[in-house]
């Protein structure tokens, strides 16, 4: 029991570092970033603030949101007869929100630190392969390989979620439709959102190019895949295989 709660903790921040590991190459390309962090780098962009900085307090609203969303939805429903249940449910739903404040402190440090370490493909590599919209793209397709790996990983385990997950999710149970389709219309949302900020207060696109249309589906698809390869190898060394099975 005690090694698969490590087998599982590990399973879980080496998704969140390669999730982070991701999201800063896809952003490193040039090409538009992820919907879920285009809000943020372009605000980053725009007034010269700093990433994971202007990250953080996204994911903070994020889980604002989250923690209305769930006290909404115990209020909805609340029964008499399963009153003390659905209190206790609360409070843990509740725990999990407040839990993805430190996550997101953590998170964004990396973002930072990965960005520091990483070139800007277009400008450092400017005349060579790497600069170019080939090779950009090769890079570009390797942050979503990245991210749809970190994700699925750390989802897989099924501990404190991401702020960008965990808001859709919560959304999702609100409106009572699919994560999948959630998804889709929470990330249209903020590709809107960049468009209005990049063109109201830079006159030109930020952080929205063809790398972010394509992430919309990309990611997705590597997440798919990931999960039927190795989900099931996973969930067994974490001690979740019945829980997955079911």
């Amino acid at each position: 029991m005690k090694k698969a709660l490590i087998y599982r903790i590990v399973f879980y921040l080496l998704g969140l570092l390669v999730l982070a590991l991701g999201l800063t190459l896809n952003t490193k390309a040039g090409l538009g970033v992820s919907p879920i962090i285009s809000v943020s780098f372009s605000v980053a962009e725009i007034w010269d603030f700093n990433f994971g900085n202007t990250t953080l307090v996204l994911y903070a609203l994020f889980v604002v949101v989250e923690m209305a969303l769930h006290l909404m939805q115990y209020r909805r429903f609340r029964s008499d007869d399963i009153a003390h249940a659905k209190q206790a449910n609360l409070r843990l739903t509740l725990l999990l929100d407040v839990l993805q404040f430190p996550l997101s402190l953590v998170f964004t440090r990396f973002l930072n630190l990965f960005s520091g370490w990483i070139p800007t493909l277009e400008t450092d590599y400017a005349g060579s392969f790497l600069g170019s919209f080939p090779g950009r793209f090769l890079f570009l397709c390797l942050a979503f390989v990245l991210t749809g790996v970190g994700a699925a990983a750390s989802l897989d385990m099924r501990l404190v979620p991401n702020p960008g997950d965990g808001i859709v999710q919560a959304i999702a149970d609100t409106v009572g439709k699919s994560v999948g389709f959630t998804k889709n219309c929470f990330d249209l949302c903020n590709i809107t959102i960049t468009i209005g900020i990049s063109m109201v207060f830079a006159g030109r696109l930020t952080g929205v190019g063809v790398g972010t249309v394509v992430a919309v589906i990309g990611v997705g698809r590597v997440i798919a895949l990931f999960n039927r390869v190795a989900q099931q190898r996973m969930a067994h060394c974490a001690g979740l295989s019945e829980k997955v099975q079911a």
